[in-house]
């Protein structure tokens, strides 16, 4: 019995003369995110993706798990393939859904029509075929509110299909179809949500992440390496920076009022991420900072930080509370690397009394009693690179 995987498109069905490129890059994911697992002819048509396996020995539930982390997917299910005919739908359905009907008290059935020229309508093939499962499987009775089971045909150009079961996808566009940002990558739990956020909007993400050796360990840095890997299986590869910030840090804390240490590391830390992003062809920044959560996130503090910006910066999470970004990130499986217990740069130099409400020309008087452009280039310059792909 030949069986595939039916990909079924959320808002990305409802793209315009744009969608070819949409399906495109949507396809491409597709690909790269089963190239490991075997061969697969993959086509087009009616808002569907259909992935068909070249090989016998592939595992079906891999494919769905897989396929099922990938940004422009509505919902996604294995079917069976039949012959559009209704005596050939009716054999496989008893078959292919022999254990998940034996193992339910209710069921219905939801037929779709693609193709017209089939000559029996929706409510026909409903009401056919779900009288042939009832003598088949007897145990069983028609509910059509609340069913265990909804099995569902569809018949379409050049085939008819029969599945049991309608897996929710991730949602979102696909990733690279809303251009690159840079993602300031810290160690704990807000930002990777936030990187998971835009990638769902279809923004290819890179992360910058900064290091204050010896006031943060390498085990801090590699938390922030493992939280890169752990967002590839949703984002695709990631190019990830890592910036020498201890020259930085030493110098704000010599130069700089204590009330304003960590606004004005937030500024630098911008600074350097929009000049790399420049070189990276990144078109904004992302972080995940929520108002109110901390005293540098702010609204006052926030448009300080922003004002060195020359690029937008998105922050997907700002209106949300913390428990709704923990719900996010434990989906996600980045919450148990987040609360690993070693500090990044931000926490090394928090000052005691920071400044809630700062205003900007307090904030730039501080900044500009030190020449940091020196300290920034070199930082950028110091920066190293690495590339986290997709292991599946």
């Amino acid at each position: 019995m030949k069986e595939l995987v039916l990909v079924k498109y959320g808002e990305m069905a409802l793209k315009g003369l744009n969608k070819k490129t949409f399906e495109d890059m949507l396809t491409k994911n597709i690909k790269r995110r089963l190239k490991a697992i075997g061969n697969f002819k993959l086509t087009s048509a009616q808002s569907t993706t259909y992935i068909t396996p070249l090989d016998d020995d592939i595992d079906l539930g891999e494919v769905v798990d897989r396929v099922g982390k990938i940004f422009g997917i509505a919902a996604l299910c294995r079917a069976c393939v039949c012959e559009k005919d209704f005596d050939d739908i009716c054999n496989k359905s008893y078959e292919y859904l022999d254990e998940v009907l034996g193992c339910a008290r209710t069921f219905k059935v939801n037929a779709k029509r693609a193709d017209k020229a089939f000559p029996m309508k929706s409510p026909e093939i409903c009401a056919e075929l779900g009288g042939k499962l009832l003598d088949k499987f007897p145990h069983l009775t028609v509910d059509v509110k609340n069913p265990d089971v909804i099995v569902t045909v569809e018949i379409r150009d050049e085939n008819a299909f029969v599945h049991a079961e309608n897996i929710k996808g991730a949602g979102g566009l696909p990733v690279g179809s809303s251009g690159k940002a840079m993602l300031l990558l810290s160690g704990g739990i807000d930002s990777p949500v936030a990187g998971w956020m835009m990638a769902k909007r279809g923004v290819h993400i890179a992360a910058i992440h900064y290091v204050s050796p010896p006031y943060t360990s390498d085990r801090a840095q590699l938390k922030v390496e493992q939280l890169c890997q752990k967002l590839t299986d949703w984002c695709g590869g990631i190019a990830f920076f890592c910036v020498p910030f201890t020259e930085l840090q030493e110098a704000i804390k010599d130069h700089c009022p204590e009330e304003f240490f960590t606004i004005i590391m937030r500024r630098l830390m911008m600074e350097i991420a929009q000049r790399i992003a420049a070189k990276e062809g990144c078109l904004a920044l992302i972080t995940g900072e929520s108002v109110g959560q901390v005293a540098s996130q702010t609204m006052a503090a926030i448009a300080c930080t922003d004002a060195v910006c020359r690029i937008p910066v998105f922050r997907p999470c700002v209106g949300m509370d913390k428990t709704e970004i923990i719900d996010i990130s434990r989906k996600i499986d980045t919450f148990d690397i987040s609360t690993l217990p070693y500090e990044d740069c931000c926490t090394v130099f928090t000052p005691r009394h920071p400044k809630v409400r700062p205003s900007l020309s307090d904030v730039e008087k501080a900044q500009n009693s030190f020449d940091f452009e020196p300290l920034i280039q070199k930082a950028v310059e110091e920066t190293e690179m690495k590339l986290f792909n997709y292991e599946g």
